[in-house]
């Protein structure tokens, strides 16, 4: 009987076994005969992953409302993960970077490895920290022997790059698996292989899409410029985020495919201008294609910035500057004179500035690609000298030392003091530089007239008679040595000469004969140009010295009220009488006048102008040319600085200022000729 019941048993299973598998069987013939297609579209489009929209920045604009930094409409090539492998992926991106070169086109590749394939270097590494770098690089990577070569092959073994590659081929491959590893790669976060195609090369991602995997084609927002060469400095540019940059803003909502702005304005206006991201629903197919796009929240465009900055006075500025310097070069007859300078206007009402130009300068359009290039180019084009260069003064600082002395009474308006051409004093002799040049002297001067003819006699005596601490006590109030305010990064101390500076940097003691010097703007005062600016904007209102600054305001992109306002700030002010006043514009008035040393620029100018010229003695070379101007003589609106280096007079550099001011006082036909600059612009 228990035979029988357990024969019973095994029959059940095997009856209950076949029942299954024929149901396995018909659900198999469902799946993959009679709903096969159906059932294989729909499995394509399962993977669903929500990705960020990213929003347009806000444009920048001029004080006028004329536009300087917009976006425009452009493609990203962005690499989706899959579940193919190494092999595959390696492949996919050499081919894209063969596209890109052979079309001319951009892609991110910032692993600082440079070889010609059969050896390589870190060599891009430069500096102090050069060593702490690439320790830092290799650790990263877990690369022990702290060499190039290593790090190399560290890679290649790490991203599978099979051994049938090239060397170069290796090097190209690796620099894009490691951008991609820095900015997270995974199937939540694609990566952003270039940022900004042309069409053409659209259409062959989308023509030959079968041969990219993961491969898709993105619009995005891209910045474009009114002048690409324009206001470069003041601007600055945008670029993807870096590491470092990712790890503090990443509590802000940043992702590692962001572009922020790297420095200048761009970069200031980071929180104003940043627009609020949307997110969106994507279905891809296993193979990475984008299948269907669904909006969930979308983009917000950031807020509109509106720069002090007047886009003709920059234009103005800009050319003005690069015509001068090389009318300089060609008057030299050997090349080696006046290569690069700045200039500076400002609204001496407000402290807004109008203009900061620069030369050389660069090209924000095509930045990236002209990096190396202007990093070599020994006239630093990148270098923003309007703000982070250091010059002597030169006798434009013998204003400072005329403000000093008619305030505590060491000289009055009245007061003459007769050049003999040398000065002899404290057992030394310091010449009158007309003496120098020529063997006669200025004679009798007052201190309107000392300014006119810059007479160095006259300003050691008032040196003298004020000591050096009247000097720099006077000195840091009008902002000499002192921070502007300015929004941009970078900006120069300067530093106003004192006994402290010299004992710290030079280990020397303070002489009588620094204060002479000092007096006349030598010694070791170093300003900026934007500093040269805010001071001679600070004599022409008076004496109240303003913060400068780039910033009017912010406008809400939705409403177009005003979110953030650029109010005048006052950083200071300076004690100055109204005959003080009278007699140092005066003396500037002269300067322009017959007689004076701008006389050929300004002499027959329609407005009145008021100025100071300076030649300020350089280690090597010719001396550089300072120029400072206000106008108009009696109702002061814009202060101008030139500095030219190697031009070799204060004079040579005035027709810079001259045609600043015929920008801002719409004189002349400046605007007319340099109006082509504007063609194919944004600008009106």
């Amino acid at each position: 009987m228990p035979e029988k019941d357990g024969y019973g048993k095994i029959i059940f299973l095997y009856v209950l076994t076949a029942i299954l598998a024929f149901l396995i069987l018909i659900r198999l013939v469902d799946l993959q005969v009679i709903n096969g297609a159906e059932y294989a579209a729909t499995s394509e489009s399962r993977l669903v992953r929500s990705v960020r929209v990213t929003a347009p920045r806000g444009e920048i604009l001029d004080r006028n409302g004329r536009t300087l930094v917009t976006n425009r409409i452009g493609f990203a090539v962005q690499i989706q993960k899959t579940p193919s492998g190494d092999e595959e992926l390696n492949r996919t991106i050499l081919s894209l970077i063969s596209l890109m070169d052979a079309y001319g086109q951009k892609y991110t590749d910032t692993l600082q490895l440079n070889g010609d394939g059969t050896a390589f270097t870190f060599d891009a590494y430069e500096g102090e920290k050069r060593d702490q770098k690439i320790a830092a690089l290799c650790k990263d990577f877990k690369v022990k022997e702290h060499n190039a070569t290593a790090f190399f092959d560290a890679l290649c073994k790490k991203y599978g790059v099979a051994d049938t590659y090239t060397a170069v081929e290796k090097r190209k491959i690796i620099g894009v698996r490691y951008e991609m590893t820095t900015r997270n790669f995974s199937i939540s976060n694609p990566y952003i292989f270039a940022p900004d195609v042309d069409m053409s090369v659209v259409m062959i991602l989308r023509e030959r899409s079968m041969e990219y995997a993961g491969v898709n084609i993105i619009t995005n927002s891209v910045r474009e410029y009114a002048n690409d060469n324009m206001a470069s400095h003041i601007l600055g540019r945008v670029g993807i985020i870096y590491q470092e940059e990712y790890e503090q803003l990443k509590d802000e909502n940043y992702g590692m495919n962001d572009i922020i702005g790297k420095d200048g304005m761009e970069k200031y206006l980071e929180k104003y201008i940043r627009g609020k991201d949307g997110r969106s629903s994507v279905e891809q197919t296993v193979q990475g294609k984008t299948a269907l796009i669904t909006d969930e929240v979308a983009p917000i465009a950031g807020n509109n910035a509106m720069l002090t900055i007047d886009a003709d006075i920059q234009l103005a500025a800009e050319k003005s500057l690069e015509r001068t310097i090389k009318s300089l070069q060609v008057s030299d007859g050997r090349g080696n004179r006046a290569a690069a300078g700045a200039c500076v206007a400002v609204d001496v009402n407000t402290g807004e500035i109008l203009a900061i130009a620069n030369y050389p300068t660069f090209n924000l359009k095509t930045f990236d690609e002209d990096y190396s290039r202007l990093y070599k180019d020994p006239l630093k084009p990148m270098f923003n000298r309007a703000v982070s260069g250091a010059y002597e003064p030169g006798s434009t600082f013998k204003m400072l030392t005329s403000i000093a002395a008619l305030e505590e009474g060491v000289v009055t308006t009245h007061t003459r003091i007769e050049d003999k051409g040398v000065y002899e004093y404290y057992g030394q002799k310091f010449n009158c530089w007309i003496y120098s040049d020529t063997g006669r002297t200025h004679g009798p001067v007052n201190i309107s007239e000392a300014i006119r003819d810059s007479c160095n006699y006259f300003f050691y005596d008032v040196g003298r008679m004020l000591g050096v601490n009247k000097l720099v006590q006077y000195g840091k109030r009008i902002g000499l040595g002192e921070y502007t305010g300015i929004e941009i990064e970078g900006e120069t101390k300067g530093t106003l000469a004192n006994p402290q500076y010299k004992e710290k940097v030079f280990k020397q003691q303070w002489f009588p004969g620094d204060t002479l010097q000092m007096s006349i703007g030598q010694s070791f005062n170093l300003f900026s140009p934007l500093q040269l600016a805010g001071y001679t904007a600070t004599i022409a209102n008076g004496g109240t010295r303003y913060k400068l600054r780039l910033l009017k305001n912010v406008r809400d992109r939705q409403t177009g009220d005003e979110a953030v306002s650029g109010e005048p700030e006052v950083l200071g002010t300076i004690k100055m009488k109204d005959s003080t006043k009278d007699a140092i514009a005066m003396g500037m008035r002269m300067v322009c006048q017959e007689g004076g040393t701008a006389a050929n620029v300004f002499g027959n100018y329609p407005i009145e102008v008021c100025a100071k010229t300076g030649s300020a003695q350089v280690s090597t070379g010719v001396a550089n040319g300072v120029f400072v101007a206000f106008a108009p003589y009696n109702n002061p609106q814009i202060a101008v600085s030139v500095v030219i280096e190697n031009a070799g007079s204060g004079n040579s550099v005035a027709p810079v200022a001259k045609d600043i001011f015929d920008a801002y006082f719409k004189i002349g036909s400046v605007r007319q000729k340099d109006n082509y600059y504007y063609k194919n612009s944004l600008l009106p």
